[in-house]
């Protein structure tokens, strides 16, 4: 074949042409990487290049409502080294073993991992200052230091089951740490250089510090005050009677803000991992579901009495028993309590008398207005770990479940449930959400973020009701079971709860959940309190919760109050005195600047039994103790400072 002048130019044309498609192609290539693309390309190759070193973020502390802090993070230095960085990881061992602590030999085996980064578990974390400035002067290539935060809880054990704690890694486990771990963790930042291939930084390349984003504070409702409060009465449950559990709970029923809540057993969560997962993992008071007794009777009452069902006037005959269905209820008294109204019903907590209620209402009623009350379900509470209770289902309530309903047993309730339950007598009539949270803090400026408001579910009774049924538990603790829970001026409303506890399907015989409910003043409450005392032992006592629970109740929502600036009132029920039971007060007259003689002819004459002691010499009282006013119990000793004028000073 003969090769012409015309097929080698066509070659060569084609060949030229080839070449020149290819150049343009690679020519737009570049184009494309170095202009239209290049802040990709950029980015990829600053990734391959680039090695980051995580900067932890301060997580958020959790504050009082006061804005006090219940938890905080104290910030520490950690070790972290990058292993290929590493020059002489024997030597470095060494050195490093020298200031931490900590076997040689292990830190080296971290320090040659085939890892990008290593922390040195566990003395290279949260290093105290001076291990951390001896690090820094030794200058070792490949050896960092970042910081990292360690929980404090400057409170020990105060509400721990409410802030719950943290692990290993900084993460929320329990609580609220759990509950907004997202807000209190923030965002990491990172400290990034550029490496070879191999890992080692390439010199001359600026180090990139990206700040972290501290985490935000939260500020719960919890008072330390009122908290500290019921931690004390809740010790001093536990010497006395040895329970297997208590829970206690204050709340402020206008906004449903818990300001207090309390378990034993407790724990430190600083040192969480002693402690059994039962006593850390569950909050009692919101977690335990059990069968109220007798503090339930207040969801029936208040239905009678907004159904239109009963007054307080009507009178009710209680031979000390009630017969449902073949079965007889009996009542707590012996015998019974007679020809008695209603509103004594409620003040001696006669179950006869509730049972009345129940059948008045009947179940379609009666269930329905214990849902609206917040029972057999969540209360919403943004706490982890909430239970709902259970309830009879409508299919399955016959007379004798409809009649056990009605004052308490058969059911079973949580105590937030009961607790908000009480909470919508004493506002008026409207349920509640529990709220934990106040408000989110800016850890920076210190600026609030967000407020959280009350929220209202539903309104459940008419204010009227309301203020009828406090009426009524307020006879209770001045004139019935509740009067362990009087407490002068401060108008405590309230009732008991004595139920016993199913074992084996069987009721126990010896083990009782003992509680008491209350709300003070009850003319305008401030204050809901609840307690539970789970299997409380008395040496000498019987077991009620009007003797072991109501005194608790009694003790916090004074010392509240009075902590609060509410003033004492002088109006209110007085308390019925219970001979052999209550002690009997008088109240101490003003004998300064009288004679003596007239002075004990005054106390005398009085009926009151006081007994008086004498200081110094003179026929005149100049001075006194107790102070005139006092109220003191009967058989008291009075001090009378003498002198030889009425307006002489007692020394």
């Amino acid at each position: 074949m003969r090769i012409t002048q015309s097929k080698v130019r066509r070659r060569v044309f084609f060949l030229l042409t080839g070449a020149l498609c290819a150049f343009a192609v690679l020519a737009g290539r570049i184009v494309h990487i170095t202009t239209i693309n290049s802040k990709f390309y950029t980015q990829k190759a600053e990734q391959t290049i680039t090695r980051s070193i995580p900067v932890y973020a301060v997580r958020g502390s959790i504050l009082d409502d006061h804005g006090n802090p219940l938890v905080y993070t104290a910030s520490a230095a950690t070790i972290i080294a990058v292993p290929r960085q590493i020059q002489d990881p024997e030597r470095t061992a060494v050195l490093l073993s020298r200031i931490i602590g900590g076997s040689a030999q292990k830190i080296e085996k971290l320090l040659k991992k085939r890892t990008l980064m290593v922390y040195l578990r566990p003395q290279g974390r949260r290093l105290v200052e001076t291990k951390a400035r001896a690090i820094r002067a030794l200058r070792i290539p490949g050896i960092y230091l970042t910081e990292e935060g360690k929980r404090s809880y400057p409170y020990g054990d105060l509400a721990a089951q409410v802030l719950g704690f943290t692990g290993g890694e900084g993460q929320g486990l329990a609580g609220i740490e759990l509950a907004y771990n997202k807000v209190l963790t923030g965002e990491p930042g990172a400290i990034r250089f550029v490496a070879d291939a191999a890992g080692r930084e390439i010199p001359g390349n600026n180090d990139k510090y990206i700040a972290p984003v501290s985490g935000q504070n939260i500020e719960l409702t919890i008072d330390r005050q009122i908290s500290q409060f019921v931690d004390r009465e809740i010790q001093n449950v536990v010497a006395k009677y040895d329970p297997d559990h208590v829970t206690m709970i204050v709340e402020q029923p206008q906004t449903g803000r818990i300001l207090a809540m309390g378990n034993y057993p407790s724990f430190n969560p600083a040192t969480w991992r002693n402690v059994q997962p039962s006593v850390y993992n569950r909050n009692l008071a919101i977690w335990q579901t059990f069968e109220p007794g007798s503090t339930f009777k207040i969801v029936t009452l208040a239905t009678a009495l907004q159904e239109k069902r009963v007054a307080l006037t009507q009178r009710f005959y209680d031979p000390g028993y009630y017969e449902v269905a073949g079965h007889r209820i009996r009542c707590w008294k012996s015998g019974g309590h007679g020809s008695q109204s209603y509103l004594n019903v409620v003040e001696n907590s006669c179950n006869p008398g509730f049972v009345s209620l129940g059948e008045r209402l009947g179940k379609t009623t009666l269930f329905s207005y214990i849902r609206k009350f917040g029972f057999g379900q969540k209360t919403g509470i943004t706490l982890p770990g909430e239970g709902k209770g259970i309830l009879f289902s409508p299919q399955k309530v016959g007379p004798l479940e409809l009649a056990t309903t009605s004052f308490g047993q058969g059911v079973s309730v949580t105590p937030i449930q009961q607790v908000m339950a009480m909470g919508t007598i004493a506002n008026g009539g409207e349920l509640m959400k529990p709220e934990i949270v106040k408000a989110y803090i800016d850890p920076v400026t210190n600026l609030t973020v967000q407020t959280v408001q009350p929220q209202v579910v539903r309104r459940v009774i008419s204010p009227l009701v309301a203020s009828e049924v406090r009426l009524a538990l307020e006879s209770v603790v001045a004139q019935g079971t509740g009067a362990n829970a009087f407490r002068d001026g401060y108008r405590i409303a309230g009732k008991t709860g004595t139920a016993q506890v199913a074992v084996n399907g069987h009721y126990s015989s010896q083990h009782y959940i003992v509680s008491f409910i209350g709300m003070a003043p009850a003319n305008h409450p401030q204050l809901v309190a609840y307690v539970a005392i789970d299997y409380p032992k008395p040496k000498n006592s019987p077991v009620f919760g009007g003797t072991i629970a109501a005194p608790v109740v009694g003790n916090v929502l004074a010392d509240s109050l009075q902590y609060l600036g509410v003033a004492p009132s002088v109006t209110g029920l007085p308390k019925k005195f219970r001979l052999g039971i209550d002690p009997q007060l008088t109240t101490v007259p003003d004998f300064s600047q009288r004679l003596y003689k007239e002075a004990i002819r005054q106390i005398l004459e009085s009926g009151s039994v006081l007994r008086v002691t004498v200081v110094n010499q003179g026929p005149y009282v100049v001075a006194q103790q107790p102070a005139p006013g006092t109220k003191v119990e009967q058989g008291s000793v009075i001090r009378l400072y003498l002198g030889p004028e009425p307006n002489s000073t007692a020394k």
